[in-house]
């Protein structure tokens, strides 16, 4: 990787520095990009750009990192002049302080720089903000999807006649909260009158799911973990049915559908009257099919439940010994594990955090410092043209800041968007960012960029006059 990013971005240079002619050193005048060097510099970015489909081991992730950088840095361009053009358009050359006319029009005379550095710097702190973002609010959030209350016992085949008993035993142990439904098993015979068959889904998934049978189950209300998205629940409709969005997107099913079960034996059919967002990430019990009745006396069911199992030595082994017919699933292990991998994420993010900055800073540091010997000639003519040294730390200190403010707009308005965009279809959860991070985002943006800046131009200012005038050949 390393050697590919400097063949492709570091021999274009070289190969234009080996056909200067002598008279150009003299000079001091390189001249423009030469044909070869620019069909280097392309192939370097399709290598890096292969680099990317490589590592990613996926056609999809890599074209989509592939696209983002490109965009990313086709939209800060883009921005970056347009703010370039306002910007000397809003400040007059009389009235204003002189150190923002000055500082405009040093950024207004060399537009090309001033977009290279704002897009630079607006890719490198969309990666640290994005970062930032991962460390702290999409990972909380994935936090709270798995709560460190969320259960980790699920029992099945529990009995009607065991429901009491069961539940005492719950109480008795100090477990307070816990998901009790009944649960019924049947399979979906017809949709619409039309008989389900092997080839009647075009989707894989949907296949899989006609050809064994639901869990089923019935309540008044709808779970509190689950959003009706479409349609209404009507508490003890005796024909209606609510669907977990994702089972009637897969299986191409909409409210008003007529739906028929089988259920040991008995034909149940039901219209469609609500779709249901369904938060398997929860560690709840969830269904897929939902009857809005408080009782269904006539369907065979048994009861499953989920709760937090006290830290009593023993008590599954006692629970399994007074009810020998369930079935527990311990899950603890599995929310541990999710837990364990969430901490080596954030060690991985803080890791990577470090590096982005570095690479950052170096990138800006670069692109400030290609205008350095330009800078230097512009300053000695203005100093001694009479402007003073206080005054062109000034204008010196504004470019700066303004450069970095506004890339670290650009950035985190770019993380904002892509960490919704991740919360939304990565990691699946509602994530809303702060209205600080822009703030918060410029304020990063000016401080790198006026540190990297003054790091890079500190012997500016105090390089003598004659000294640069003689070696620009202007005296």
């Amino acid at each position: 990787v390393g050697m590919t990013l400097l063949l492709g971005f570091g021999l274009p240079p070289v190969l234009q520095l080996a056909r200067v002619p002598p008279l150009r050193v003299i000079r001091r005048d390189v001249g423009g990009l030469k044909a070869a060097s620019a069909t280097v510099l392309l192939a370097g970015v399709g290598g890096f750009a292969a680099l990317l489909m490589a590592v990613s081991s996926d056609t999809q992730l890599g074209a989509i990192a592939v696209g983002g950088f490109a965009l990313a840095v086709g939209v800060f361009a883009l921005l970056a002049w347009v703010a370039v053009r306002l910007l000397k358009a809003a400040v007059p050359d009389i009235g204003a302080p002189r150190w923002m006319t000055l500082a405009t029009r040093q950024i207004a005379a060399r537009p090309a720089f001033a977009v290279l550095q704002v897009s630079a710097l607006a890719v490198g702190l969309l990666a640290l903000v994005l970062l930032v973002l991962l460390r702290t609010d999409l990972i909380s959030s994935w936090r709270q999807a798995t709560p460190p209350d969320a259960p980790n016992r699920f029992v099945i085949n529990l009995q009607p006649e065991q429901s009491q008993a069961f539940q005492a035993r719950l109480a008795a142990a100090g477990v307070q909260r816990y998901d009790w439904f009944p649960m019924i098993r049947g399979r979906l015979l017809a949709i619409n009158d039309k008989p389900i068959t092997a080839d009647t889904f075009a989707d894989g998934r949907a296949n899989r799911l006609a050809e064994r049978e639901f869990n089923l189950s019935h309540s008044a209300a709808p779970p509190a973990h689950n959003q009706i998205v479409a349609g209404a629940w009507v508490a003890e409709e005796a024909d209606g049915l609510s669907v977990e969005e994702g089972l009637a997107r897969d299986m191409g099913l909409k409210l008003g559908d007529l739906l028929r079960f089988d259920i040991a034996g008995q034909p149940v059919q039901a219209r469609i009257t609500s779709l249901r967002k369904v938060d398997w990430g929860s560690m709840r019990v969830n269904f897929f099919v939902l009857f809005p009745r408080s009782a269904m006396p006539e369907l065979p069911a048994s009861y499953i439940s989920a709760f937090r199992a006290p830290d009593t030595p023993g008590f599954d082994n006692a629970l399994s010994r007074e009810f020998p017919n369930i079935t527990s699933v311990d899950v603890s292990a599995s929310i541990g594990q999710v837990q364990r991998v969430l901490d080596q994420v954030i060690r991985a993010v803080e890791f990577l955090f470090g590096f982005t900055l570095v690479a950052g800073l170096v990138v800006l540091f670069a692109a400030i410092t290609a205008t350095r010997e330009a800078r230097s000639r512009e300053f000695a003519i203005m100093r001694a043209l009479g402007a003073g040294s206080r005054l062109l730390a000034q204008v010196q200190r504004a470019e700066l800041l303004g450069v970095g403010a506004l890339a670290g707009l650009l950035a985190s308005g770019a993380a904002m968007l892509l960490g919704w965009l991740l919360a939304r279809y990565a990691f699946e959860f509602t994530w809303s960012p702060s209205p600080w991070v822009p703030l918060a985002g410029m304020a990063a943006g000016a401080v790198l960029a006026l540190a990297a800046g003054w790091w890079g131009l500190r012997e500016v200012l105090r390089r003598p006059v004659l000294e640069t005038l003689r070696k620009a050949g202007a005296v």
